[in-house]
């Protein structure tokens, strides 16, 4: 797999009918290992290694339901207390990061109301903590370590 601009870990890695699987810490199971996957394994363990989000707080491929269509969230982090506190959009490294990706993310956060967004798609990360009174963006150079409410 392509080397990401993120730290490097050590994953469980197994190959089984000529397929490559990856074990995700989070659902407790290997997963079929896509660009954009190794993407989201990535980030995950960026979260609970570098960021200290505890494990409990993640949930991967969160389902909602937007104007009645179904659609999933990469990465939600929730706050202790269960609310939404941020939502991850993971691209593959060969996916140009573009508006269309924060158009994604902004409609996930009408519903969610997350107070963070992160757009990364592994070699490009765009942090941004939402001003609900602005109405906007406010990019970071990082996300913040996790603090218990």
């Amino acid at each position: 797999m392509q080397a990401l601009n993120l730290p490097t870990y050590k994953f469980k890695i197994k190959s089984r009918e000529n397929k490559l699987f990856i074990y995700d810490i989070v659902r407790k199971k290997y997963v079929s290992l896509t660009p954009e996957e190794w993407v989201r394994q990535h980030i995950i363990h960026y979260l609970i290694n570098d960021k200290n989000y505890p494990i409990s707080l993640i949930a991967i491929e969160k389902k909602l339901t937007i104007n009645k269509l179904s659609k999933r969230t990469d990465i939600l982090v929730f706050t202790s207390k269960g609310t939404p506190n941020i939502i991850v959009e993971c691209k593959a490294p060969s996916v140009k990061i573009n508006q269309n990706s924060f158009d994604q993310i902004a409609r996930y956060n009408l519903k969610l109301a997350a107070n963070y967004l992160i757009v990364s798609n592994g070699l490009n990360h765009y942090f941004c903590f939402m001003d609900v009174e602005k109405e906007q963006y406010v990019f970071l150079e990082n996300i913040p370590h996790y603090i218990s409410d």
